[in-house]
């Protein structure tokens, strides 16, 4: 079950998603992309985002509708119905992250989206979840050469994240997931499946009991 682009606005100026896999939602797994990560373009575009993230913090909690619309027009890529980002949030770029309807992302949330990110429908990401494409040498002096790569994360549809696990670079999680609070993904998840731990591993296998589409 991935997104349905008939219900998801996307922004005229974002970046364009690549061609689908055979599942209808993009493969994350791609080339890493290599950076400067204080170059001058991706300091611009992180500060665009910083700005954006400040003029959203200004619209009322209980205006949903207004707080979809700002997120839809002037942040995510793409963004479907029915979504609820809460207070907290941060992001690197913004425009790089797709998501479906129902949406709801909770309290202190993190999405560095140098690369894309890719959400499902009926995602709920837990307080303080971190969603990561950035990664950097184990050389030090790469590092100090402002050294970065980002590789896609894509999370399919009903998936639960629980507060504060952290999801890391290339990361493929299937649809009917739950990741265990405090967890780091560090590898693809099956779909219909509980992961918990540091690294995460599959506990047990979930049963699929969503309606037919």
């Amino acid at each position: 079950m991935g997104l349905d682009a008939r219900r998801t606005t996307a922004r005229s100026d974002a970046p364009k998603r690549p061609a689908a896999t055979r599942g209808g939602a993009p493969d994350a797994r791609q080339d890493a992309i290599r950076y400067d990560f204080l170059d001058d373009e991706v300091v611009r575009r992180r500060a665009r985002a910083l700005d954006q993230l400040e003029r959203y913090e200004l619209i009322p909690a209980d205006d949903l509708r207004a707080r979809q619309r700002f997120l839809q027009e002037h942040l995510f890529g793409s963004l479907g119905l029915d979504a609820d980002v809460r207070q907290g949030f941060r992001c690197e770029r913004g425009d790089n992250i797709h998501a479906g309807s129902h949406l709801v992302v909770d309290m202190g949330c993190t999405i560095l989206d140098a690369a894309p990110v890719w959400l499902g429908d009926w995602v709920i990401m837990g307080p303080h979840v971190l969603v990561s494409t950035v990664n950097h040498p184990l050389s030090p002096s790469q590092r100090r050469q402002r050294q970065a790569t980002a590789t896609p994360v894509r999370i399919g549809s009903d998936v639960w994240i629980g507060g504060n696990a952290t999801i890391l670079p290339s990361v493929t999680i299937g649809d009917n997931v739950v990741i265990g609070a405090g967890a780091v993904v560090t590898k693809d998840i099956p779909a219909n499946s509980l992961a918990l731990g540091v690294p995460a591993r599959v506990v047990r296998t979930l049963e699929d009991d969503r309606p037919a589409r």
